[in-house]
């Protein structure tokens, strides 16, 4: 049973009125001296007590801030902070619980909106969608502020919950009108929080990420962006921040949707993720000489939204969540704890099994049963446990452009480009772009010699992978319809998501539903349970590649999580791949619901490195899926970098297996078998970057995934050298850590587990690790394992 407690006052810091929450790793310091309460500090309970001068907050931050449609912002720009009707809010009533599963923590709102704003569809966000977690069996603290606007009748929800023994902090808000007037959401917050150190003493970090380049980490010092402007002269705060947006369908298109402060001297770290598989806003500040973080979105300014609620309705924002550590690294593995606590569970997140996906480098979307066949049996040959036909696989057309220019799932099957190319070769049926949504097999690609024409045509192909010990998969890209498919016509109109003035949302020739719609949910309910129920397969690929900013893309990306929660429900087995021309959707609502995500679409083994090493700092390596596309041309050393990029993530194998050598195939196979020996460490590893998160063109590149309890446990380095010096020799303070305390005086057993023929050499001095690589490119997967005391 949770645990109630309505007043946990505290005289231990110096605050009239002062209220602590939190639990063994993670404090949160409240002030409710005023009308309108404030959080003061989120810390680790082993800090020291804050100074009079750490203490300084800004009166005027609230819990939440909002702006509605007729009151002002309260400054002479738009910002999360400093709002007219923020600082209205007034305090009513709090409460705290402990021992809570997540998922008796998520359903707390379910209102919806009206108007031509969005409309929120589900007021629970996307929390009620992640299942139910506990850290260490102990189940979630969770505390609520109410707060009321008597002006406006609203009340606000200000909902804290953490994840015992976790340092995370994840936060939202739920607003309620109360009053007697329609009101108009133009923006909230999910989490506001004041008087982190000043600016001066902070770096802030962003992530770009773009297609075919995902997760580029970068940082400068704060005041690059928030320059001193001397406050005391002018008698107000200035109005520059270091703020940063996501739009539309693809949430992470351009940057990732986190982004971290670190102080620039003692490396303390604050690390955030706004989890929302749509529009999002995040800025950093000055206020009253110290530094504010807001997260949020979307809003009306950055991204058209606004909500509209009636007397009695609801909206609640998409959660945001803050990770502490002493470095980024313990602030990211904080957040890995944390992503593997809330996402929903599935027997995947323990199995790890090897995917070939016939997409990548090999087939581009080209499918056939006579193409399918001899690499279905390689792929089971070396050891592959899943096998996923990726698109193409329901194109019945004699010709035709195989896609929209520049996407990943249109290349050309011949030469391996995905950019710009189309399908067109003499054998290959044609386009299919345009044409998508009824997700029957082609009867051209697929034989079958019957009347069920294409569907028992595949059924060949999806009985022998079976037949080969492997689970069948295939691709899909649900939520669009071609302009050219019948459904365009014959669904209804209000099933396709629309634009403000009621024009379909259409892009490069699709169309986008809108999942909020009954005929939209059971149009793809009935494609699943058709592909799953009937046909018995247990992989899907979920693509998506358009984009869209229409206002209503909440709701709909709401629905979208909501649909695919319920898909799982029925069919528990199921595994499933979120994608969207690689990593364009890598967000935390996502996440918390497929059990794979796709990094990055990109083809060249030699630019994989960054991506494979940097993806852990969104997804948890046993959920990020690398590409791995060894080929017949190759030679060993390069057939051994591709395949040791994907050895701490998901392995996701492709390639032309079925025309390799039979010594090649052994080279696949060796490297399974490493990976197979490794995956049952990688599902509570947590990541570190022994040479600093890698830049795009770094020629020595480092993942390390280490044991979440120091002791003799091994952990894992992938080392990647594309050129530069021969040697690098860096420190592993993890297991130098483990040798004083007892660790063997420092004794690391190293071995070299890929790849199986190297010239490469590392050994462990006591306090560093050295490693020499003589050929470039080339790769090294090492196990380091402490001494026993």
């Amino acid at each position: 049973m949770p645990q109630h407690d309505r007043h946990q006052w505290t005289d231990s810091f110096p605050w009239s009125l002062a209220y602590r929450w939190g639990h063994s790793a993670l404090t949160a310091d409240f002030d409710l001296s005023g009308d309108s309460p404030r959080l003061l500090r989120v810390r680790h309970p082993g800090e020291p007590e804050p100074g009079p001068e750490e203490t300084k907050t800004d009166p005027s931050l609230p819990l939440v801030d909002l702006v509605l449609l007729g009151d002002g912002t309260g400054w002479a720009r738009p910002r999360f902070t400093g709002t007219a009707i923020g600082g209205r809010l007034r305090y009513r009533a709090h409460h705290s619980t402990y021992g809570a599963t997540l998922g008796s923590l998520s359903g707390s709102g379910s209102g919806s909106g009206s108007g031509s704003g969005s409309g929120s569809g589900s007021g629970s966000g996307s929390g009620s969608l992640s299942g139910s977690g506990s850290a260490d069996g102990e189940g979630w603290h969770r505390l609520t502020f109410e707060l009321h606007d008597p002006a406006s009748g609203l009340t606000a929800f200000v909902e804290y919950a953490s994840p015992d023994g976790i340092p995370v902090l994840r936060s939202r808000v739920r607003l309620r009108n109360d009053g007697t007037e329609t009101v108009t959401v133009r923006s909230v917050g999910s989490l506001l929080l004041g008087g982190l150190p000043s600016p001066d003493d902070l770096s802030v970090f962003r992530a770009r990420n773009d297609w075919l380049a995902e997760c580029r980490w970068y940082a400068e010092p704060l005041r690059d962006s928030v320059p001193d402007i001397n406050h005391e002269v002018h008698g107000g705060t200035g109005h520059a921040a270091a703020r940063l947006a996501g739009r539309g369908s693809w949430p992470t298109d351009g940057h990732l949707a986190m982004g971290a402060l670190q102080h620039r001297t003692d490396g303390r770290s604050w690390l955030w993720q706004i989890e929302s598989a749509s529009s999002w806003v995040w800025e950093a500040g000055a206020s009253a000489g110290r530094t504010y973080l807001a997260l949020g979105g979307p809003t009306h300014d950055e991204h058209q939204w606004r909500e509209v609620l009636e007397p009695g309705a609801e909206f609640t924002t998409e959660w945001a969540a803050l990770a502490l550590g002493t470095c980024f690294d313990g602030a990211l593995a904080a957040l890995t704890s944390y992503r593997r606590v809330v996402r929903r569970p599935h027997p995947d997140h323990t199995r790890l099994p090897v995917i070939f996906n016939d997409y990548m480098n090999t087939l581009m979307g080209d499918p056939t049963t006579e193409k399918l066949l001899p690499l279905i049996d390689a792929a089971a040959e070396v050891g592959a446990e899943y096998f996923c036909v990726d698109a193409g696989w329901y194109d019945d057309e004699e010709s035709g452009a195989g896609g929209a220019n520049g996407d990943a799932e249109n290349g050309d099957a011949e030469n391996g480009n995905a950019e710009n190319g189309s399908v067109e070769n003499a054998d290959s049926p044609g386009g299919w772009w345009d044409s998508v949504g009824a997700w029957l097999p082609s009867a051209r690609r697929f034989p079958g010699g019957g009347p069920g024409g294409g569907v028992e045509g595949i059924r060949v192909v999806l009985d022998r992978i079976r037949e080969r010990g492997m689970v069948p998969g295939l691709w899909l890209e649900p939520e669009v319809i071609g302009v050219r498919s019948p459904l365009a016509d014959t669904l209804p109109a209000e099933a396709f998501l629309r634009h403000e003035d009621g024009t379909r949302v259409t892009e490069q020739g699709r169309h986008q539903l809108d999942l909020t719609h009954p005929a939209a949910r059971a149009h793809l309910d009935e494609t699943v349970d058709r592909i799953v129920g009937e046909w018995g397969v247990g992989y899907l690929k979920l693509d998506y590649n358009i984009t869209t900013s229409a206002p209503a893309h909440l709701a709909h990306s709401r629905a979208w999580l909501s649909w695919l929660s319920s898909v799982l429900d029925r069919h528990p087995g199921l595994v499933v791949e979120n994608c969207a021309s690689g990593g364009m959707r890598m967000d935390g609502a996502s996440l918390a619901v497929a059990q794979l995500q796709s990094t990055s679409d990109q083809q060249d083994p030699l630019r994989y490195p960054p991506i494979a090493a940097s993806a852990p700092t969104a997804v948890p390596p046993e959920q990020g899926a690398v590409w791995a596309y060894p080929q017949p041309s190759c030679t060993d050393a390069e057939i051994a970098f591709t395949l040791g990029s994907a050895l701490l993530g998901r392995i996701h194998l492709s390639g032309h297996l079925d025309r390799m050598t039979d010594h090649q195939r052994g080279l696949v196979r060796d490297a399974l078998t490493v990976y197979k020996s490794v995956r049952a460490d990688l599902r509570t590893a947590l990541p570190c970057w022994p040479l600093g998160l890698p830049g795009w063109t770094d020629d020595w590149i480092a993942l390390g995934l280490r044991p979440p309890v120091t002791g003799t446990a091994p952990m894992y380095v992938t080392l990647w050298r594309r050129g530069g010096d021969t040697e690098r020799s860096f420190a592993l303070t993890h297991l130098a850590d483990q040798g004083g305390e007892g660790g063997g005086g420092g004794d690391v057993r190293v071995e070299v587990l890929h790849p199986g023929a190297t010239t490469g050499r590392a050994e462990w001095n006591g306090s560093e690790l050295r490693v020499s690589l003589p050929e470039a490119p080339s790769v090294l997967l090492l196990r380091l394992t402490p001494a026993a005391p």
